[in-house]
């Protein structure tokens, strides 16, 4: 089951209030970009995306958590095709969804001494 708020939902799919990232020459607008992905499990990946870009995104990921930033800027996949190999990802349960936003506002923990 795919443990994602319906507010996280629109934020990934581009509603306002979403980050712009520069690319290129112009700023383009970048759904999500707030976002951070964890692995979960490896994916089994569609024929066409078997490739070394995508294993060394994957093995990244597999050590740490990410967002599409960085997704973005040490891969050479063009946005449309990140978003569709994130919502594959995504829909198959390899990765997990952050919003940092759900964090915001809370004090951090207190150690007792």
């Amino acid at each position: 089951m795919l443990a994602i708020s319906l507010h996280t939902m629109r934020r990934l799919f581009g509603a306002p209030g979403t980050g712009m990232h520069k690319r290129g020459g112009g700023e383009q607008r970048v759904p999500g970009a707030h976002l951070i992905y964890r692995m979960k499990a490896w994916p089994q990946l569609p024929q066409a995306d078997r490739t070394a870009e995508v294993y060394r995104m994957l093995s990244v990921m597999s050590s740490r958590p990410v967002n599409r930033q960085w997704l973005l800027s040490q891969t050479r996949l063009q946005p449309r095709q990140l978003e569709e190999l994130l919502l594959h990802l995504i829909a198959a349960g390899s990765i997990e969804v952050i919003d940092p936003a759900r964090f915001a506002g809370r004090e951090p923990r207190r150690s007792a001494a």
